[in-house]
């Protein structure tokens, strides 16, 4: 809901004042509008004014600026600006080499704009009018479509080749053509709310979305059960490509485009699946925008454009532009590594350290179980959520995927030259980058820990030095989580796996029986933190409420600490001795 103002019927107006106070350094504002402030020794251009209602915002005062808009006519929320504004801002933007007019589809801005254009030609001043019909849901013929998120597209390039110092007929020409070359469809999930109104314009059915929005507050035109993104990536991108223009070509420059109340994450997210459904059917992607460009109040939904692409029409979406709203720069971009020849000179100056054979029949250990455990939390991730939403926020089981599934990509991407200590140094780097969270750290600060105390250096190891590793590995958890035994943590299950690890090795145990011995102790353990209340942690004022349920720290860790005692013993079966 809009509710930020003082009185409605002067919100437009409001808005538009504060904005012109915070941008005083680059427009100015005049009668319906704003104009950009001209640049020092710059030739004149020919002016691209823009416009329509209020409640777009970035669209339509928020994209002037060198290389893109010259000015832009603000009407009020979601109607036309009057025939007045627009001559005037006209005017204003006016450098004596002619002005385009340029707009979404709809009856009111056609008939202003127009009107405007009219006056602004008996006067002497060679004005132009493009229209923006990008909005594949709303009509067939194209000539008849609304002009949505598309309207960014087009006024991109026009402001792009104006600023080259193109002539009106060219400026009009590559509006047309932008605008010929331009698809775009949206859906919504929440209807938009004019400020002092108590509803919003329009509801979407409950589990439904509307397909085919408009961006003044109209309806979809029919409504469809809520997609997942990755279904509703397809349902996008596939209209869009059934609607490709004539003698369309393979470039693209997209837009994922948010309505106003869909967040930047939500976005980011789509995005991804939209992408390499492109990729898959064959279109290479151009600098792509994802983000509020043109939007709707606070409406929810999204939209997707596609602009098809030509030698001069990348030139002019790839130009630099400068605007409050929306800054385009190449220069820096230009200067910085492409991430895969970054990735190359990181892997090339990586030096692995030389390994004993014993470490690197450690490592080879080290890998197996790496990847037994990476099956064995996605077959338990659900579980454990199920476990830690108890009395904390259920993500046990999803950041435990996450850290043991990117220290094993690390793992996989070693050479079998690595050593225990690089390779266990390597995977608990990644659980801790990718994992996020306390347990993130606290796992892959444990993992460096235990093959540091192995080293890559030694030429044999003994039961005895996995005991110290374990040791080392719990030391590392108690430092920096700054728990005990009793807390209802992952250490109620994995001290005492230590400490009958110790023991029966020192009984003479071999280190696989003494191994699976510990832990049987470590998941009973684990279990039994059922009977605990939590002294750390964020499940710690939730504490009441754990009893009855096990910790997912010490469960996660019993589950661990058996499954890498099955590896050992599928390993020893191999091959005779109790070395690692």
């Amino acid at each position: 809901m809009t509710t930020i103002h003082d009185h409605p019927e002067d919100f437009a107006e409001d808005q538009l004042a504060g904005w012109l106070a915070l941008y005083a350094d680059r427009v100015r504002g005049v009668h319906g509008g704003v104009v950009g402030l001209p640049t020092k020794g710059a030739e004149p251009q020919v002016a691209v004014v823009v416009g329509g209602g209020s409640g777009h915002y970035p669209a339509f005062c928020g994209v002037v600026g060198p290389g893109f808009a010259t000015g832009a006519v603000v009407g009020n929320i979601f109607t036309s600006p009057s025939t007045a504004q627009v001559y005037a801002v006209a005017k204003a933007a006016d450098q004596g080499r002619g002005v385009v007019l340029s707009f979404g589809n709809y009856a009111g801005d056609t008939m202003n704009f127009g009107l405007a254009a009219e006056r602004l030609r008996a006067e002497g001043i060679d004005t132009r009018i493009v229209v923006v019909t990008d909005d594949i849901a709303s009509a067939d013929e194209e000539s008849k479509r609304r002009g949505i998120a598309g309207d960014f597209s087009v006024f991109k390039a026009m402001g792009a080749v104006a600023a080259e110092g193109a002539s009106l007929d060219e400026v009009e020409r590559v509006g047309n053509a932008s605008n010929t070359a331009t698809r775009t469809i949206g859906v919504a999930f929440s209807g938009c709310t004019m400020p002092g109104a108590t509803e919003p314009l329009f509801t979407v059915p409950e589990g439904h979305l509307g397909l085919g929005l408009g961006i003044h507050g109209e309806p979809g035109i029919e409504d469809v059960p809520l997609l997942s993104a990755t279904d509703l990536a397809s349902l996008l991108v596939e209209r869009l490509l059934a609607d490709r223009p004539d003698a369309a070509g393979t470039r693209v420059a997209p837009i994922l485009n948010g309505l106003g109340d869909t967040k930047y994450e939500e976005l980011f997210l789509l995005w991804g699946r939209v992408l390499p459904l492109l990729a898959d059917a064959g279109i290479e992607v151009v600098e792509p925008e994802v983000g509020e460009l043109v939007t709707s109040l606070d409406m929810g939904g999204c939209s997707l454009t596609l602009q098809w692409l030509d030698d001069e029409l990348e030139r002019l979406w790839r130009a630099d532009a400068y605007t409050p709203a929306y800054r385009k720069v190449a220069a820096p971009v230009d200067a910085l590594v492409p991430a895969e020849a970054a990735a190359e000179a990181e892997e090339a100056a990586t030096v692995v350290p030389d390994a004993s054979g014993a470490s690197r029949s450690a490592a080879q250990t080290a890998r197996a179980a790496v990847e037994a455990v990476d099956a064995l939390l996605r077959d338990h991730e659900e579980q454990l959520g199920r476990i830690d939403a108890v009395a904390g926020d259920g993500d046990h089981g999803r950041g435990m995927v996450k850290g043991i599934g990117a220290a094993r990509r690390a793992v996989d991407a070693l050479g079998q030259e690595a050593g225990v200590a690089f390779v266990l140094g390597r995977a608990g780097d990644a659980w801790a980058e990718f994992a996020g969270g306390t347990s993130g750290v606290l796992w892959g600060a444990a993992l460096e820990a235990f093959g540091r105390s192995l080293r890559d250096d030694r030429e044999t190891i003994e039961a005895t030095d996995v005991v110290e590793a374990a040791q080392a590995f719990a030391d590392s958890i108690v430092h920096l989580g700054g728990a005990s035994r009793g807390d209802k943590t992952m250490l109620d299950a994995l001290l005492p796996f230590v400490d009958e690890l110790r023991s029966s090795v020192a009984s003479g145990r071999s280190l696989t029986d003494a191994w699976q011995a510990a832990a049987v102790v470590a998941a009973s353990e684990g279990e039994a933190t059922a009977d605990l209340k939590p002294k750390v942690g964020r499940a710690r004022p939730l504490a009441e409420k754990s009893l009855g349920t096990p910790d997912a720290g010490a469960t996660s860790m019993g589950m661990i600490l058996t499954r890498v005692g099955e590896v050992l013993a599928a390993r020893a079966a191999d091959k005779e001795g109790t070395h690692a």
